[in-house]
């Protein structure tokens, strides 16, 4: 039996359902590649500036404590020249003509070696201090030009004590040459190796002293 039979009317019919295709996802768009550059460029920048700093920080700190044992060293011989300059001549006495201390230009070299001992005692005790410690005594300006301008006054009236006895010693191993007269050599000479240790001493102050910063 049929359904229009039993009076029940036929279910209408279903609309055809028809397959949409969705549309692709969209690909998300391509960076630029200036903006790619610069953004690989910008880390790169960054650690290269910070490296080329930290290795010149670390450069300037290893220049700066070379020149500082650098100049310690340098004291170090002025103090053992200035030191056998005094004791050399102090001792030379012989009685007679053969005495340092009859001849004022002797004298003059004995009280500069004295003086200079003293001076490069004080520095290069301060600079052990400095370094053992790392504490400055007085400021850093002020330690610099105090180096410089001590080392080279000491440093002129070594080279001045010393160009002033050579004449008269010179004059003696003329006429005899004797213990007497290689002491006064070898004083001389031991006060000129003073000179020159406490010049290049200076040239190290005067860079110290030119870098400083006054701000």
């Amino acid at each position: 039996m049929s359904g229009t039979e039993d009076g029940e009317a036929p279910p209408p019919p279903q609309p055809e359902k028809k397959h949409v295709q969705s549309p692709p996802p969209s690909a998300p768009p391509a960076p630029d590649v200036e903006s790619r550059g610069a953004a690989a460029a910008a880390p790169a920048a960054a650690g290269g500036g910070s490296g080329m700093g930290v290795s010149a920080i670390v450069r300037r700190w290893r220049r700066d404590d070379l020149i500082r044992k650098g100049s310690l060293v340098l004291r170090g011989l002025a103090l053992l020249f200035s030191l056998l300059a005094f004791i050399i001549m102090a001792s030379n006495k012989h009685g007679g003509w053969k005495d340092f201390d009859n001849y004022e230009e002797f004298r003059y070299l004995l009280a500069i070696s004295i003086l200079a001992t003293l001076y490069t005692g004080v520095q290069a005790l301060r600079h052990v201090h400095r370094i053992s410690t790392g504490q400055l005594l007085v400021q850093r300006q002020t330690s610099a030009l105090i180096d410089f301008a001590g080392d080279q006054v000491v440093a002129y009236l070594l080279i001045s004590a010393a160009s002033t006895a050579v004449p008269m010693t010179n004059r003696m191993r003329d006429n005899v040459d004797n213990l007497f007269t290689d002491c006064l050599a070898a004083s001389i000479s031991m006060a000129f190796f003073a000179f020159l240790t406490l010049a290049f001493s200076a040239l190290i102050a005067g860079y110290k002293l030119s870098t400083q910063s006054y701000i």
